[in-house]
């Protein structure tokens, strides 16, 4: 069940999942009092959020969470949490409640029950969720053959987080050791939106469909788990 919205230019592609975005927040916060809001990090919904920001929503009655986190501070490179509130929660957004999903344990594995507890918090199900793509296959922090993998991505686990031990790659750099919410969670998301962008994505993306080992691209378990609809969001 996957829906493919192809554009032009990824101006267009901005617009068009910027306003899909708000419309479906403002239907949940229509039909519930409020919304969650489930983003991912990287370049390509960079855009999306700064429009987003700039939108007369009730932010308020937002709630955002973030899909996946390295375990890192967040002062120091690559994290989620401080890419989504330089991004995201600027100007109208700038009040909206935010869930990060960095605690203070060591470890990923250490701080997984009380990430669980934090997420068990936010209303559900969850009204949109927005993911990325690697150029390896991987959505969310769900990395080719990772340890807890396998966990992560049985959608009858009942868990939202799980966390992961990537093998280190090119695309993961040096954080390895991450939070991510389940593919049970990201499945109690009304509406899933897979946002890529490019040639080599669009052939990895293709490429994906066509298999069915999750493992060796782990984003198969969004594409083909013909439970939910999911939406993907292409431009050059």
């Amino acid at each position: 069940m996957v829906e493919e919205k192809f554009f032009a230019n990824r101006e267009r592609l901005t617009l068009a999942l910027t306003s899909d975005c708000a419309e479906k927040l403002q239907a949940g916060i229509k039909a519930n009092g409020q919304a969650t809001f489930l983003v991912s990090g990287g370049s390509s919904p960079e855009p999306v959020y700064k429009a987003l920001s700039r939108r007369p929503l009730p932010w308020q009655q937002i709630n955002v969470a973030l899909v996946d986190e390295r375990w890192v501070e967040k002062d120091e490179a690559g994290s989620n949490h401080a890419f989504i509130a330089n991004s995201l929660l600027q100007n109208e957004a700038a009040e909206a409640p935010f869930l990060g999903m960095k605690n203070p344990a060591a470890t990923p594995a250490a701080g997984e029950a009380d990430c669980e507890r934090a997420y068990r918090e936010l209303p559900q199900p969850f009204d949109v969720c927005v993911l990325g793509m690697g150029n390896d296959g991987h959505t969310a922090s769900f990395f080719p053959y990772a340890e807890g993998l396998d966990e992560a991505l049985d959608p009858a686990s009942g868990k939202l987080c799980k966390a992961i031990t990537a093998k280190q790659s090119a695309v993961t750099g040096a954080h390895t050791e991450r939070m991510t919410l389940t593919l049970a969670a990201i499945l109690q998301a009304k509406e899933i939106k897979l946002l890529i962008t490019g040639e080599e994505k669009l052939k990895v993306y293709r490429e994906a469909l066509l298999g069915d080992d999750e493992q060796e691209m782990p984003v198969r378990s969004i594409l083909k788990q013909g439970l939910k609809p999911v939406t993907v969001y292409w431009a050059p």
